[in-house]
């Protein structure tokens, strides 16, 4: 059995959403030979940090400008050329694998299991659906699996390996259907939401866009967290859908996780439930987040993150 696992990276370095897809890959059979493939643009240093992970066989590395923004019209076509040679491709579960996999397995003539949490055996996997309440067991007889991971689901693989072999393979050049015209990257000195290992989150309870930005920002700065918010919060215009938590936002499993005037929908469980300390601060004390939470504080948050803030 081999595997081929597709590498989100930025040209220079892995992203620590790969390192979650490794340990994926490695469970599936521990003696499976696992290729990693990094396409990009001048990302040979992207390269050598992939063939760093342990247990990874070999990287197979592909430099052209077609890739240079991952546009997936044109990832597709190199991986699907690639795909034959491996029983499984594997891919995070986020806007990178979800915007290639689905894509390259149509190419292929195959489906795409998306966002597995476990795997029971190579050929079955679980997922969750309706938000969370239920997990399914499915099961691929897809001669190519193509499966999306939850990164949240695995831990991340190790650096520091005997160092794999790097191939270098052909490009399949562009394939004209789409180009890139420009990002608005928004720049911020706070970790990564999906990589943080705290994350201060806010809800509409906080009352306004000011309210947000005052009580979460200088809790966060304490301690050295990422800023998230709930659905609610982002529809209400405090902050922009980037901070967005929940089943249509970003998936994160912090080791702490403060939820601030969040009232613990289903929508934002499903998003940050497998955190590891949920702390939830809520002045209704019927509130759903308080069932989840390890910790639970009724009070009004405008009140409490300000003594919390001065305490840390």
């Amino acid at each position: 059995m081999s595997i081929l696992v597709i590498a989100e990276h930025d040209n220079k370095a892995l992203k620590n959403s790969t390192l979650h897809v490794f340990t994926a890959a490695l469970k599936m059979k521990p003696d499976a030979k696992v290729s990693v493939l990094v396409a990009g643009k001048d990302a040979a240093d992207a390269a050598k940090d992939a063939a760093s992970v342990t247990g990874v066989t070999e990287v197979l590395y592909s430099d052209d400008k077609a890739y240079e923004h991952f546009l997936a019209e044109n990832m597709a076509g190199l991986i699907a050329k690639l795909a034959p040679d491996f029983s499984h491709v594997l891919a995070p579960a986020n806007s990178f694998g979800r915007n290639v996999l689905p894509r390259t397995a149509g190419l292929c003539r195959s489906a795409v299991v998306s966002d597995i949490i476990a795997i029971e055996a190579p050929d079955t996997f679980s997922r969750p659906i309706y938000a969370g309440n239920a997990v399914a067991l499915v099961k691929c007889s897809d001669t190519i699996k193509f499966i999306t991971v939850r990164t949240t689901a695995f831990d991340e693989a190790k650096k520091g390996g005997a160092a794999a072999p790097i191939k270098e393979v052909p490009a399949a050049g562009d394939a004209g259907l789409s180009h890139f015209v420009s990002s608005d990257m928004t720049v911020s000195k706070r970790p990564e939401l999906t990589a943080a290992k705290t994350i201060v989150s806010g809800g509409r309870g906080l009352g306004s866009h000011d309210q947000f930005h005052n009580l979460i920002e200088p809790l966060a700065d304490k301690l050295n967290a990422a800023i998230g918010a709930s659905r609610a919060a982002v529809d209400s215009g405090y902050v922009s859908n980037d901070f967005q938590i929940g089943q249509t936002g970003k998936i994160v499993a912090p080791e702490l996780y403060i939820a601030a005037g969040i009232s613990g929908a289903i929508q934002h469980l499903a998003g940050m439930k497998d955190s590891k300390v949920i702390v939830a601060v809520n002045k209704d004390p019927d509130a759903p987040i308080f069932q989840q939470a390890d910790y639970g504080l009724v009070g009004d948050a405008a009140v409490v993150l300000p003594e919390l803030t001065k305490l840390i």
